[in-house]
């Protein structure tokens, strides 16, 4: 069982060293800290994954973290999620089919649709936040 803290949020400055001092200052453990990394520019993408020994490791590290002030911004600390698996998990693989996936709540306010003078409906397209985008680039 894996007890990865996805840690974002981050200044593009944060580097794993920079992390791995934070913890050892709260006398916290990990295993492993990687920055996610733009691999063109080796710029931060502004999170982080810290693999911790255990589950209470792991939670003290969120508890500590997690809308931490840091600059003029709160840092995000949670769980991570497991890596997608199948076809879109290769960095070259297709893009999803996603009208075959059912609509996430409140996704109606995300994407609309609208008849243009075609009579066709287009779909515009959706707005997310930074934080969002910068998620999805690194999936």
């Amino acid at each position: 069982m894996s007890f990865t803290v996805f840690l974002g949020n981050l200044p593009v400055w944060v580097t794993a060293d920079d992390i791995k001092s934070w913890l050892s200052s709260e006398n916290l453990v990990a295993d492993a800290v990687k920055v996610i990394r733009n691999p063109e520019t080796q710029e931060s993408k502004g999170f982080a994954f810290i693999e911790s020994p255990n589950q209470e490791e792991m939670n003290a590290i969120i508890r500590r973290f997690d809308r931490a002030p840091l600059e003029d911004r709160l840092l995000r600390a949670n769980p991570a999620q497991p890596p997608k698996s199948g076809k879109s998990a290769g960095k070259n693989a297709a893009p999803a089919d996603r009208s075959k996936r059912p609509l996430a709540a409140g996704a109606n306010a995300n994407t609309q649709q609208r008849k243009g003078q075609t009579g066709r409906r287009t779909a515009q397209p959706a707005r997310h936040s930074a934080f969002a985008e910068e998620l999805a680039k690194a999936l």
